[in-house]
């Protein structure tokens, strides 16, 4: 079993969140990652006091005032996210291009998320 830093990070590369994910295997889908690293905000969100404000995640509930937050509908909001270019993931040194690409967490010890802000009339 292998484990791996997920780290948000600005344009610039400075770090602005970061959690481990243990017990993951040596080598899983971009996908699968996406939705773990999904799945673990999540249950830190619904574990935590009620406040509406506290979801700085890669996605964001459209009603985050409810009691639950369902991560099987925000993984599926945030596996769509990176079809549109909403953020980047950087394993290592290099982007992953696919959701569909494999990860060898034996070499890969971090993965970067980079939320991309699209320009105005871009």
């Amino acid at each position: 079993m292998a484990q791996v830093i997920v780290r948000d990070e600005t344009m610039a590369g400075r770090a602005i969140g970061e959690v481990v994910l243990p017990g993951l295997p040596e080598r899983i889908t971009a996908r699968e990652l996406v939705r773990l690293r999904v799945r673990e905000e999540v249950a830190r969100f619904n574990a935590a006091p009620a406040r509406p404000d506290t979801f700085g995640g890669l996605v964001r509930p459209s009603d985050p005032a409810r009691s639950r937050v369902d991560w099987e509908a925000q993984a599926e909001i945030a596996c769509a996210g990176f079809g549109r270019n909403a953020y980047v993931m950087i394993v290592g040194d290099r982007q992953v291009e696919d959701l569909d690409e494999v990860i060898d967490l034996e070499q890969a010890h971090a993965v970067s998320f980079i939320r991309l802000t699209p320009l105005v009339g871009g």
